[in-house]
């Protein structure tokens, strides 16, 4: 796929629903939803627990098939991919940040980090450089050696915005990056996210915390399942 341009939406959603059911129950977790991001935009959506927010993510990043309505990615219709094609336009145009950090125990920081790029077919050298490059932008190039266990909380989340960045995909979702952290590390993932925004990249975060939305170039409000206009969710452009 090629890279999206300046005047293609990054992502435009048109009507999607998603449903999860039970034998006696089904809920709807997304209702009717459209929303568009634009390349090089920041976009942040808050809500409470139980929203929809967090499903909305996994859909966006093609972790969850949705059940209705029409996802393009850089102008591609994304209705029906199968598996194993979503799997492999995620790895390589989408990076996740996720509240738990996600790092694989048994595995060092630096093959934390290089994993993406191994399962799109990079050589060792080219892992090796980008690993090297991106742990030293983030602040963790001395622990590239040592197991996520043996590192703080903030620098686990350093390494997996750096494991997200790994294949330098257009577009970084962000799901809760502060909620283990204390409030310095959390603010410095913080200030690390919107560093990386104001060099180009499309971030879309989401977070029951409106104190985190301040750098946010938009912001939505996710209530029962719909997105609310940003009229009404009292959002503003900075």
């Amino acid at each position: 796929m090629n890279q999206p341009t300046q005047t293609t939406p990054l992502v435009q959603l048109h009507g999607v629903s998603k449903f999860y059911r039970t034998d006696s129950v089904e809920t709807c977790a997304l209702d009717a939803i459209d929303l568009q991001i634009d390349h090089g935009e920041y976009l942040a959506i808050t809500g409470r627990s139980g929203s929809g927010k967090s499903t909305l993510l996994s859909v966006l990043g093609l972790m969850e098939p949705f059940d209705h309505g029409d996802y393009r990615f850089a102008g591609r219709s994304l209705a029906g991919l199968d598996a194993r094609a979503a799997a492999s336009l995620r790895g390589r145009q989408i990076g996740f940040v996720f509240q738990f950090f996600h790092l694989i125990g048994d595995l060092s920081v630096a093959d934390n980090i290089g994993l993406p790029m191994a399962y799109a077919g990079a050589d060792r050298a080219a892992i090796k450089k980008r690993v090297e490059w991106l742990a030293e932008r983030l602040g963790i190039g001395h622990r590239l050696g040592h197991l996520p266990g043996q590192l703080s909380g903030g620098q686990q989340q350093r390494a997996a915005i750096a494991r997200a960045l790994a294949n330098d995909p257009p577009l970084l979702l962000v799901d809760e990056p502060t909620g283990n952290l204390d409030s310095e590390s959390g603010a410095e993932v913080m200030r690390l996210l919107a560093e990386l925004h104001r060099e180009g990249r499309t971030v879309c975060l989401v977070s029951h915390d409106l104190s985190l939305l301040g750098d946010a170039s938009r912001r939505l409000e996710m209530r029962d399942g719909r997105l609310l206009p940003a009229a009404v969710a009292s959002s503003d452009r900075r």
